[in-house]
């Protein structure tokens, strides 16, 4: 496949910047987006036991 052990090394190289750029890209787009409440149905339910526990 590789003809060349340089071939072979631009090759990892291009690869490894893709997946680097990639790993950017998915960092970005998480800060871009707005938080997530903590209100939702689950951390009321566990926010109701952590109470319940703490009356017994």
């Amino acid at each position: 496949m590789f003809g060349h052990d340089a071939n072979l090394m631009l090759s990892l190289y291009r690869t490894h910047a893709a997946e680097l750029r990639a790993d950017a890209a998915r960092d970005r787009l998480a800060r871009s987006l707005p938080h997530r409440s903590a209100r939702g149905w689950l951390h009321r339910r566990q926010h109701r036991t952590h109470t319940d526990e703490a009356r017994h």
